[in-house]
Formats: C-alpha cells, structure tokens, sequence
C-alpha cells in the first residue's frame, strides 16, 4: 500500500489531499529509492499548501522528519536529496518540500517578506503558523517517523525556518537556519544600511513577483550597468516596466526610511531566546546575506542560557557550502573541501544528534587540541588566509586586541596614528559624479542570474577600482609578520561634501605580494566591505540633509572578519562615493525620497576624507596572535 492510499485511510482528504495532476504544477521530481506523495494541506484559515513528501522505501526502522519552506517551487526540490541534502539522505529522513502561500502549487497570496503575526491574535497567521500547523499535519499523518522534525534552508527558506522558530511545534527538534536575512533595511538582500541595492532589489522583484511562479527579466542590454545608467532616476522603473504591479517594488518607493514597515519584518524586534538547538550559517564572501545569520546569532546570544544557539562561518558565496566542495571560490584556494567538511562533518552529526539520538562528535580538525568536543563549538569559524577552522566560546575572542589603521599621507595606511604637521593638507578628496558611477565589477556587468559574475563578484580583484579618480586607495607596507584579523571591523570615517547627501563605501583588501612565486601576485581581494547612505547618519527612520563642507563623523559597521593577512602581503582600504548598479545613485542633493528623483536632482560632488590628530579616519580591528 502506498503512502497516498495509507494517508487517505487516515482520514486526509478532509485535509485536501490532492493529486499531481489536481495542483495545476508540474509532477515532483523523481528521486530514485523514494516514494513521493504530492499532497495539500490546510492552514488553520483555509488556505492550502502544496506539499511534497519524499519517504526512502527501503527504511529500517523510524526516521526523523526533515522540512523545508520555500517559494522557490517545491515540486524542483526533491533534485537536492541527491546534492545538497546528500549526507543527511546517507543517514535517512522522510524529507518534506513545501510551496509557501501564493507561490507555485499553493494557495492564498504571496507576501516578499510577511511580518510575524501578534501572538495575542489567535487568528492571524504568517509563515511560523504554517510551519507549525504543516508540522502538526506531517506527524500525525506521515507514516514511519520518529515524533522529531527538522527545519533547514538558504536564504529564503532559511528566513522560513527562522520564523518557525517564533513559535516552534514540540516536534521541532532542530533547525538549521543558512544566510537567513535579518533586517531588509539595514543589511541584508534590499538595502544596506539605508542604500537601496538596486540591481538585485530590481532584479530580484521581477523575478518573484511577475508571476505566481518565476520569470527572469529581460534585459534589452548586455551590460546591465548601461541598462541601470539608461534608466535615469529611479522612478522610471515603474513608468517603463512595472507600472506599479509589482507589490514589493511600491513598497520601496513609499518606505524609503526605516520605518515600521521595515522594523515590523527585522528580526531583532521580535527573535525570542532560542528553544531549539539551532546552527545559523553563513559564508566570508555571501553577496546576498552576511549580515543576516550574523545578526541572527548575536541576537539570539543576548539571551542564550542554555547554549541552544551557535554558529558556522566559512570561505563560501551565498549558499556555497551546499553544493561542491568548497575548496576554491573563483580564483581563490582554501586547501580544503570547505563545503563537503561543512556537510558531511558538521550538519550531518548536528541533526543526527538531535533528531535520531547519535553522540554529537565532530571530527578533531574542527578544534584546536586532541580529541573531539562532545558538544557544538559556540562559534566555528574558517580563518581566510591561513586555511584553517578555528573555534570560538566568544565573539570577538578574549585574546584580541584592539588595533587602528590610520589613513595618512601619499595614500599610505598605517597603524601610527596621524601627527600634527605630517602633511600640509588636512584631507584626500575625489569628485564623485552620479552620471559617471564606479561600478562595482569590471564591465560588462550580466544579469545577476545569468552566470558566476554575481555569485563570485566579492572575490574579484579589485585593481579595476584601484587608482581611479574617484576611489581612494590607501595602501600599507608588506607585513613583516602574519596578522590575525578576528572579530568586528569597523570603519570610522571624518568626512565632507559639497553636497546635501552622498554615499560612503569602504572596501577593506588584501593585496598579495608581487612575486614571480605568487600566482595571485599583486591581487587585490577584498575581505570586508561596507556602503553607508549619509542623510541617515544621525537616524534611520528620520533621515536629515548634510550641510555642504560640514565634517561628520560616519562610523561603518564592516561586520566580522576572521582573515590573516599573511606575511608579505599588504592591507588596502579603498574609500568611493558610488558602486553601480549593485547600490543605486545617490542625487548627492538631498530629496525626501530619493525614488522620488528627478534627473535634474542628480549633481556632482567633491568629498573629503580627513586625517589629522582630531578628525583620524581610520579602520577598528582586532587582532589575535594565532
């Protein structure tokens, strides 16, 4: 008997159990050794939601239940038992891939980012309800599980398991979290730090919201940094293309400030402490969510008692660690298959340990020392240069020290702060002008879904930026001796414009020694970088005009780092005004709301970067010896 005919003796059709022909979506993906059932299942306000169940056919005794929310069609996502999801199909789950509401096979409507419902409103609903009532369905309807249940996911669906984890089902025994955003405005897929990222932010809108499915926009340039400079001001994007259809494109022309539409979607207003283990995820290189899982675990360790929370940290882009090996990302080396270790090593005993009873050790290359920990590390992180897992009880280490690179003279960086009368110029300044943007990759730029540029863009080498006009670029010595970068980086600069508004980017890079030996040589790879939208340097929900040649004080949060700067090689900062199209053009003349912006809005600016005694630009680091 198989599971559809077992599910309906059960009593499932009051539940809505449809067929694959009766969803209106393509049949699931066949996955040798599995049976599928495609099934709906009802929401405790009606709606359905397309569900597909993968159960092995060959189960020696009970398995735990794994399950992923996505918008990105579930009936696709049996493919990844077989590849990311392989080490943990080794060790044997029923694996269940749903449809989130309005998209693909599912019912009701489509929200970018639904907020979580008040707790006090029994009938609301958002995506930690659906969990809740789709793993409630699962447990008392699946045949052959254990009673425990699993949530893991990128991105998207890893913002999905964070939402389950509000209010988790008793059954939920573990979840995995992976480059799951935390705050659209401040750092994550649509806005950092109040700069709209407008490629992805265009991009991705169309993508999701064109159709109830997925459609790719089609670009009439194939260079896309023509295409953004061809669109002028942003409000041309709706009188060309969207013609406000598009829900979540409205949204971010009538919520340019952090407002409580962004703050009811960030997570640090509602994450409660952790009632579940949980292993946020997160890679060096992620162009899409660093700043999320970072927020995430900080958030969570606030109020972590019972060490439910930690952390894993490698060498990887967006979603890197769950596909391949892991050993490279472009052409940068890790000596290691970073990924596969991750998969195979980490997430495999972490959901055995919780959801099948196993002893939760991981392999001795994971901690410093002889023997394995019987227990997750806090943080596990891979340090960047030297190729080398490293744990952490605390963030940053006890053991590091606080150390300042200084901006100086002649486009040097020192750790020396500035002395009085070192130069007889106060500042660096550069003319940034919007119609003559930097762009943010060597030309052309692809379509963000097109090929590896997007996905491997924050390992290019940034010597195209380096001596332009308009980037400063200030440059060390070669290191005497290797430097162990652990821990936030922030970037604190003094500085002025001509303008009433203006961005600040701040790019921090390793330049490799210039050695016949070094394949790499004179590479410049950039380890942290930051943009920050200067009208909002006092207030993110009530942003002010710049007074023209004011000095300000902006400091930039570069977020963490774990990266030795090795031996010979030099440290770079470079400091710009524009970065296109990844962040939109800022007018540099204040308007309320710049996708209010009228081309005659947009003007040239001259920026000054000081460095004296009393106004020191300067990058904030820690240090550790090894």
């Amino acid at each position: 008997m198989n599971l559809l005919n077992r599910l309906s003796r059960f009593g499932v059709a009051a539940l809505s159990m449809l067929t694959w022909s009766a969803t209106g979506v393509a049949a699931p993906v066949d996955v040798p050794g599995y049976e599928i059932t495609p099934v709906m299942i009802a929401m405790r306000d009606g709606v359905r939601l397309h569900t597909v169940i993968y159960a092995p056919k060959d189960a020696r005794g009970p398995l735990p239940i794994l399950f992923q929310r996505t918008p990105y069609n579930a009936d696709n996502r049996g493919s990844s038992i077989g590849v990311a999801l392989r080490e943990l199909s080794d060790d044997g789950y029923i694996f269940a891939f749903q449809d989130i509401r309005g998209k693909f096979g599912s019912e009701g409507e489509f929200a970018m980012i639904r907020a979580p419902r008040q707790a006090s409103d029994s009938k609301a609903i958002d995506e930690g309800t659906d969990a809740f009532d789709t793993i409630e369905w699962l447990i008392h309807n699946v045949r052959g599980h254990n009673g425990r249940v699993g949530m893991l996911g990128v991105s998207y669906d890893g913002w999905t398991t964070v939402m389950a984890l509000l209010e988790p089902h008793p059954a939920l025994r573990a979840a995995s979290p992976q480059a799951a955003p935390a705050d659209m405005f401040l750092g994550d897929d649509f806005h950092h730090n109040g700069a709209f990222r407008l490629s992805y932010g265009f991009e991705y809108v169309a993508r999701m919201e064109s159709t109830r499915g997925m459609k790719f926009f089609e670009f009439d340039r194939h260079d896309t940094f023509e295409f953004f400079l061809g669109l002028g001001a942003l409000p041309a994007a709706n009188d060309r293309y969207f013609h406000k259809k598009l829900p979540t494109w409205n949204d971010f022309t009538r919520h340019p400030n952090y407002d409580p539409f962004w703050q009811a979607q960030a997570v640090a207003h509602f994450l409660t402490p952790p009632k579940v283990p949980t292993l946020s995820v997160a890679g060096w290189w992620d162009q899409e969510d660093l700043y999320g899982p970072l927020k995430i675990y900080e958030t969570w360790e606030k109020n972590d008692p019972n060490r439910l929370s930690t952390i894993v940290v490698g060498p990887w882009n967006h979603g890197g660690w769950s596909h391949d090996t892991g050993d490279r990302l472009g052409p940068i080396t890790f000596e290691a298959p970073t990924a596969w270790q991750f998969r195979e090593k980490i997430q495999r005993p972490f959901f055995a340990h919780y959801l099948k009873g196993r002893g939760l050790d991981l392999e001795p290359t994971f901690r410093p020392g002889d023997s394995a920990s019987a227990k997750m590390p806090e943080i596990l992180s891979f340090r960047t240069g030297e190729n080398a897992w490293k744990t952490y009880e605390r963030w940053p280490p006890p053991s590091a020290q606080a150390r300042n690179l200084y901006l100086k003279p002649l486009g040097r960086l020192s750790f020396a702060p500035p002395t009085k009368g070192e130069s007889d110029r106060e500042f660096d300044e550069y003319l940034s002008d919007p119609a003559k943007p930097v762009p943010y990759y060597p030309r052309p730029i692809a379509p963000l879904y097109s090929n590896k540029q997007w996905s491997e863009w924050l390992v290019q080498d940034q010597r195209f930026a380096h001596l332009r006009p308009d980037v400063l670029s200030y440059e060390s010595e070669p290191m005497t001796e290797d430097l162990n970068v652990v821990g936030p980086v922030l970037a604190r600069l003094f500085a002025s414009t001509s303008g009433s508004d203006g961005d600040w980017i701040v790019k921090l890079i390793d330049v490799y020694p210039e050695s016949p030996e070094e394949p790499l040589a004179g590479y410049q790879l950039l380890i942290a970088d930051e943009v920050f939208r200067a009208r909002f340097r006092r207030s993110f929900d009530h942003p002010e005009p710049l007074s023209p040649g004011q000095v300000e004080e902006y400091p930039i949060d570069l977020h963490w780092v774990d990266h030795r700067f090795g031996k010979g090689h030099r440290i770079m900062v470079q400091i710009q005004s524009t970065w296109f199209p990844l962040i939109d053009r800022n007018p540099q003349k204040y308007v309320p709301n710049i996708f209010d912006a009228r081309p005659d809005d947009f003007v040239a600016a001259t920026q000054r970067l000081y460095r004296t005694p009393t106004r020191a630009t300067r990058l904030e680091l820690s240090v550790v010896g090894r």
